[in-house]
């Protein structure tokens, strides 16, 4: 069999995503199309004092370098501390709350922790639950675009 180097990448892609554990994501989505909100939107509703709530479900040591301002931490979703961590930031909110999510570590189809952050809060009943786009990373599709950030661990 002769394997074109156009078709070697996506091969690869599937024969790791078979791999327990890896970062490499078969399987679609859990959101729909209309939950997926961009950055400008986001921004816009910043600016104008909209009532939501954005959390960060990544890597602490990316939040400590920079983040969106007045974001908590909940930790990476990947793990199960991550996740009782994001439970317990929304655990006060109506379930009707706007939440955005967002982590920005890698490229959005490789993020081990977008997806079960997703997951986790419409299990719990969290109706108004969206993701926001960061197809590169935080910092190409956020802090490059000259969005506002905080620097530090401090969420406000």
């Amino acid at each position: 069999m002769i394997v074109k180097r156009r078709d070697f990448v996506p091969l690869l892609g599937a024969a790791i995503a078979s791999v327990p554990g890896s970062f490499v994501y078969a399987a679609a989505d859990p959101w729909p199309a209309d939950r997926l909100m961009e950055a400008a939107t986001l921004v816009g509703m910043l600016r104008d004092g909209q009532r939501l709530a954005v959390i960060f479900v990544g890597f602490p040591v990316l939040y400590r370098q920079k983040h969106i301002p007045h974001a908590p931490m909940a930790g990476p979703a990947s793990k199960s501390e991550g996740l009782e961590l994001l439970k317990g930031a929304v655990e006060k909110l109506p379930k009707d709350t706007l939440i955005v999510l967002y982590c920005g570590c890698c490229p959005m189809a490789e993020c081990p922790n977008i997806r079960p952050a997703y997951q986790v809060l419409t299990k719990r009943g969290y109706t108004n639950v969206s993701v926001l786009n960061l197809p590169k990373n935080f910092h190409s599709d956020w802090e490059g675009k000259g969005y506002p950030v905080k620097l530090g661990s401090g969420a406000a």
